[in-house]
């Protein structure tokens, strides 16, 4: 794509940061015409990642938690593809896309916007690369509640005791809010399912969270994460703090204090690390992440900001950074919005200051707990209005009528225990057939 006399707004994904930076481009200046804003993303929608674990726990149809991209924007153009490499000298993009990611495109930018998010980290640990379940992505929540259910089923016939013992051990390693909220909801789905399937019971389950830390949901207060651990304990979750994992083989997982768990199913939690692409660019960094300015410039480069999970933004109040959360990106992404738009029309950009609403969690069993403005509070109050927030946070009228839906039908039916697969239908060669009459 060659230059020409466009200001060229160049957004690289599609996650919290991204898309809302191209949501708010889309209202102000997109629809100019010497403007041209481009989001890049390797899928075609927006992920809402707080809910994964309730796709997982089969609490939600799996795309009731997606958003099509080309339904949310007007006026921004949308690509598909995979970034390859970020050339900031030359101000340019090169990317593959197609069917078989071949096919390669060079895109030039005036204004830069990265947006890229993060990947997990398995920090070295052997096996786990190989063997370890990560839920990141929409695939990896189906993923899991395929294998959940393919464990039931194998347990059901599985005559030998020590085998169905491995096979009915789940662990979730990582005591934070992605961790905990999914071993909260996996413990659920397990102990409904196991009902119907016969030659099981639920004493025959054991879930497992294994968590670095003195006290799960660091995040929040000691206390909000000792009260979570007393509930997730009291519905039989085994958690085990101060621990790391060493090694994960076939037979199972090996702990720093000696420890064995015998299992065949590990969801890794406990690590992330940001883009790997963000290790070629000659910015300064700092903790894998880009230092930038209050404006979200980086400021060895102009025309070149970042936002979320790339990006340390100092926070003037504190003289500290700002978390990298969702519930920060959305915020960062109207400010930098109107920072792009101001350096267009050389207007004054503004500082990003937001002071942090407050973090909650579900842990299960229409439970949660919840620091919203320094109050601290648990139980069926903090659960509904998780879940109220981000009902309100899903983009698009249709997916908050559909995920409220589920949670109504929640309500009143058992959790679906069927496996979404994508295998073809059984086929047959010309030599083998034999036509039914």
């Amino acid at each position: 794509m060659e230059r020409n006399s466009l200001n060229k707004v160049l957004i690289l994904g599609g996650g919290f940061g991204g898309l809302y930076t191209a949501i708010h481009l889309d209202k102000t200046i997109a629809s100019d015409r010497d403007v041209e804003v481009i989001l890049l993303n390797r899928e075609n929608f927006f992920l809402f990642s707080p809910l994964l674990h309730e796709v997982a726990a089969s609490d939600l149809d799996l795309t009731h938690i997606v958003n099509p991209i080309r339904k949310i924007i007007r006026h921004v153009k949308f690509i598909e593809g995979e970034i390859e490499s970020i050339d900031l000298n030359s101000k340019r993009v090169v990317l593959t896309h197609g069917i078989d990611k071949h096919h390669h495109h060079e895109l030039y930018y005036d204004h830069l916007v990265i947006a890229l998010g993060n990947v997990t980290n398995f920090k070295k640990i052997p096996g786990l690369q190989e063997k370890a379940l990560t839920m990141k992505s929409l695939g990896d929540a189906i993923h899991l509640r395929n294998l959940l259910i393919e464990h039931l089923e194998e347990a059901d016939f599985e005559k030998d005791r020590y085998r169905r013992e491995s096979i009915l051990t789940f662990v979730v390693a990582g005591g934070g809010f992605g961790g905990v909220e999914t071993v909260a909801s996996l413990n659920d789905f397990v102990r409904e399912a196991v009902t119907f399937y016969p030659n099981l019971n639920e004493q025959l389950l054991r879930v497992v969270l294994v968590h670095s830390g003195s006290v799960i949901l660091p995040e929040l207060s000691e206390t909000l994460g000792a009260y979570a651990q007393k509930k997730l304990a009291e519905r039989k979750v085994e958690i085990l703090v101060n621990r790391n994992i060493t090694r994960f083989t076939a037979e199972g997982l090996d702990l720093n204090d000696g420890t064995f768990i015998k299992t065949k199913l590990l969801v890794w939690t406990a690590g992330i690390s940001s883009n790997p692409l963000l290790n070629d660019l000659p910015c300064q960094t700092k903790r894998g992440r880009i230092l930038v300015n209050e404006y979200m410039e980086v400021p060895e480069h102009q025309g070149v900001w970042t936002l979320g999970d790339c990006a340390l933004i100092p926070d003037l109040r504190t003289g500290r950074y700002y978390p990298p959360t969702a519930q920060h990106a959305v915020r960062e992404a109207r400010v930098l919005a109107q920072n792009i738009t101001a350096a267009i029309r050389g207007d004054r950009k503004r500082a990003f200051i937001y002071r942090t609403f407050g973090e909650l969690a579900s842990i299960g069993r229409r439970t949660g707990v919840a620091n919203i403005l320094g109050f601290k509070f648990s139980g069926f109050l903090a659960w509904l209005l998780w879940r109220m927030i981000y009902l309100t946070k899903l983009p698009r009228f249709e997916k908050k009528l559909r995920v409220f839906l589920d949670w109504t039908l929640d309500l009143f039916f058992s959790k679906d225990i069927v496996q979404f697969t994508t295998d073809r239908a059984p086929t047959i060669s010309p030599e083998e057939d034999h036509e039914i009459t």
